[in-house]
């Protein structure tokens, strides 16, 4: 049976009370409105005006032709001129080359064609001296984001789908984006134009099965229905319940956060140890957190983003991930940190020249102090973090030496039977190429005993006929 409209009194009070409710609209306040001259914006647009005498408020609508659909665009613009002039509310109304935009972009057209949109809308704002756009989006676009954001794989966050503010932010401008219609339905939007005779255009576009949005609505929406008549409603209370969740997850991650995470200039440095405490669940909207303090906002940041980016955090020193934006995350021995400024990503020094070591004793080095300390074997012999290594003392030889890399060096990295060029060693490790300069080599005479972070050499380790241990430590300065 077909649902009947709602009377044009009850959406009025059901869009006034979900502006209050969710406090959208300040009394006084200039609001763009957005109108494509469509039946839900057009809806929008004259539920506004006629609120707006109660509400002291300003409207300026806008139209942007996307130069997509000829005549039928041209038409558009004309009509929601008009409508405008008719309800004496002023208008902005402006071409742009979406296809242009594409092209120079990379993207799909339908999301060049939302770029350019917002883009217009806020530089439209900013010059009416306002920086928030009504938009008519619907419960039912509301019900196709949710499911356009799972089949997409978008996380636990898509769950939520359209939210009534937004904020949306350009590199030169933010932007508010209010939703009064989220709670009104598109077959409402219909009986109130016919209720007011305000013919809306149709966009012959949105019966085009080639954008994702469009087969979701005409074709997977009707099949779900025939599942389950109200799956719409389902879908609705789903996001209600989700975005209860994730406000209760985003609290208590920005709480975490502030605890574990430190900023030094541009780059952002997070606790390890702290960071590997959380749950799973937590380090992901830790992460995302760290993400969006990082680049600014969210858009571009996918899911999987997040997941490679919780995966590489049991990785060895010296795992990068690259992301959006031109940051990189790398994991590094006490730290993971999130940066653009690949040097102060580095977790080693610059070091230049040799230095020979205090044994026993602490020897200072630019941006290191070495600890070596003379103990017995089986005592205190456990090796907390990889900057910390323990030898047959026995083997020493001669003074032990701290240094860089050189042409030729060769070690026996602990557990092979040959030995292997120190740069091949960086390689298979996947030692980043900037960090390998960086490495402390602790070298006793022409042999290298350790890749200070990374391997021991095995000619040079504790064995069962081991007396005397040599432990040597670093630590930043």
């Amino acid at each position: 049976m077909a649902r009947k409209p709602v009377n044009k009194l009850s959406l009025d009070q059901r869009v006034l009370s979900f502006i209050q409710e969710n406090h959208l609209v300040n009394k006084g306040q200039t609001l763009l409105v957005a109108v494509s001259g469509g039946q839900d914006s057009v809806c929008l647009l004259h539920v506004l005006y006629r609120l707006q005498s109660e509400w002291g408020i300003k409207l300026h609508a806008a139209h942007l032709d996307h130069r997509l659909r000829g005549k039928e665009s041209i038409a558009d613009a004309a009509y929601v001129a008009a409508l405008a002039k008719q309800l004496g509310i002023p208008c902005t109304v402006k071409k742009a080359n979406v296809r242009a935009w594409q092209k120079a972009h990379g993207v799909s057209l339908e999301e060049a064609a939302r770029e350019v949109r917002y883009d217009f809308l806020a530089e439209t704002a900013t010059k009416i001296g306002t920086e928030c756009a009504a938009a008519g989006h619907t419960l039912d676009d509301h019900v196709e984001t949710i499911l356009l954001h799972l089949v997409r794989g978008t996380g636990t966050r898509g769950l939520r789908g359209l939210q009534p503010v937004t904020l949306r932010q350009s590199p030169t401008r933010e932007l508010t984006i209010i939703r009064p219609l989220l709670g009104v339905r598109r077959d409402e939007t219909a009986a109130y134009c016919v209720e007011y005779h305000l013919k809306p255009r149709q966009d012959s576009s949105n019966l085009s099965l080639e954008p994702l949005r469009n087969r979701i609505r005409l074709s997977l929406l009707p099949l779900l229905e025939s599942y389950n008549p109200q799956v719409k409603e389902a879908l609705q209370r789903t996001a209600q319940i989700a975005g209860g969740d994730i406000a209760c997850l985003e609290k208590e991650a920005a709480r975490l956060y502030r605890k574990l995470a430190v900023s030094q200039g541009e780059t952002i440095l997070l606790d390890k140890t702290a960071l590997l405490k959380l749950p799973v669940s937590m380090r992901r909207y830790v992460l995302r957190l760290a993400v969006e303090n990082a680049a600014g906002n969210l858009k571009d940041i996918e899911a999987r983003h997040i997941e490679e980016l919780v995966t590489a955090l049991q990785k060895p020193a010296g795992k990068q991930i690259h992301l959006p934006y031109g940051l990189i995350f790398s994991v590094d021995y006490d730290h993971y940190t999130l940066g653009k400024d690949n040097a102060s990503l580095i977790p080693f020094p610059m070091l230049d020249g040799e230095y020979v070591l205090e044994v026993p004793g602490a020897t200072i080095i630019p941006g290191w102090q070495i600890k070596a300390t003379i103990i017995k074997a089986g005592l205190n012999n456990v090796i907390e973090n990889a900057l910390i290594a323990h030898f047959d003392y026995r083997k020493i030889d001669c003074e032990l030496t701290v240094r860089g890399r050189k042409p030729g060096d060769r070690f026996q990295p602990l557990g092979m039977q040959e030995t292997k060029k120190v740069g091949q060693f960086m390689l298979d490790t996947r030692i980043p190429w900037d960090w390998r300069d960086r490495i402390p080599l602790v070298a006793n005479g022409e042999n290298i005993i350790w890749l200070a972070g990374y391997r021991i050499d095995e000619r040079f380790k504790v064995t069962s006929g081991t007396e005397k241990v040599l432990r040597l430590e670093f630590r930043r300065i």
